[in-house]
């Protein structure tokens, strides 16, 4: 039997790629795109789309029974960088879209939901290499916050009501296709584009900032190789940690003049090297190694290659 899917916030830099991977994968027609406002040209003409506030449970129900809507994707968020400018309106968003969708699995009125959470559930206090799957959290941000919450909630929904809840930890995520959309990870797909149009960036973090990112294509790949796999496998029902690649503004810099010999970079660091600095450095991945098969495909090098290669003009 054809699903039915919902992707709720598609039109983010996750949601977009997510979208088009899931149309291909089950057919335009079966994947329902959502968010506040429309996206882009390449979405929108790829299938149906619906305006949707992810607060409003009421429309969201109707959206659901509408389509018959057998799983939903959870891609609304307010990111890191733009939460700490407006805290509470971070937290109603992040939080209230969640138990809206959890809702409608306690009431079985959709089978299967995926909720992505974040590297920043961690804290200062979080050992920074190679963070184990359970380990300190005591994040000091509110997106920290919201996901730390949402990971509990996430549990509590699926061992009191039964709701088969999925997530994943992402780090900080790479891509050509979108821009990222306020987070503190985002000079790592800002550089690429100045490299090539300006020959020199200006980076927010210092050089010597080590955090864990990964190449956009892995982040789906493993999004869906979650949900694939049987309800038994998925032992962890709070978020799972994922890894690809760790490195520093030096190394990616270092990697760019490879390709753009005169390439410069200078660093100017903000607000956002503090909220960097309470998250690890590198991330031990290995309960989803074992739980359901997760491999990363991309490193730096041939992160850096694909980068430069598609934005070229």
């Amino acid at each position: 039997m054809q699903k039915s899917i919902l992707i709720i916030g598609a039109c983010g830099q996750i949601g977009t790629e997510l979208t088009l991977a899931l149309r291909d994968k089950h057919g335009k027609e079966n994947v329902i795109a959502s968010d506040i406002r429309e996206g882009s040209e390449n979405l929108m003409d790829s299938g149906p789309f619906e305006v949707l506030d992810a607060t409003d449970y009421d429309a969201l129900e109707e959206i659901v029974a509408y389509y018959e809507i057998s799983e939903v994707y959870l891609m609304a968020a307010m990111l890191s960088a733009t939460a700490e400018k407006f805290p509470m309106r971070a937290w109603n968003l992040n939080m209230n879209s969640l138990f809206n969708v959890l809702n409608l699995g306690k009431e079985k009125k959709v089978d299967k939901i995926f909720w992505p959470s974040s590297i920043a559930v961690f804290g200062p206090n979080t050992p920074k290499e190679h963070t184990l799957q359970s380990t300190i959290m005591e994040p000091s941000t509110v997106y920290g916050i919201s996901k730390q919450s949402g990971e509990r909630w996430c549990e509590y929904y699926h061992h009191k009501f039964g709701v088969d809840v999925r997530s994943i930890r992402y780090p900080g995520l790479i891509s050509w296709k979108t821009m990222p959309g306020g987070g503190t990870t985002d000079y790592a797909v800002e550089i690429y584009h100045k490299a090539l149009s300006e020959g020199t960036y200006t980076c927010f973090l210092k050089e010597d900032t080590e955090l864990p990112m990964m190449f956009m294509d892995d982040a789906i790949r493993a999004t869906l190789q979650l949900m694939e796999v049987d309800k038994e496998n998925v032992k962890v029902r709070a978020s799972y940690n994922l890894a690809a690649m760790s490195f520093t503004p030096a190394q990616i810099a270092e990697q760019i003049k490879k390709h753009i010999k005169d390439f410069k970079i200078s660093y100017k660091p903000d607000f956002r090297q503090a909220i960097a600095d309470s998250w690890p450095s590198s991330i031990d991945d290995s309960k989803a190694r074992t739980d359901w098969g997760w491999q990363a495909r991309f490193d730096l090098e041939n992160t850096t290659k694909e980068m430069l290669e598609n934005l070229a003009p």
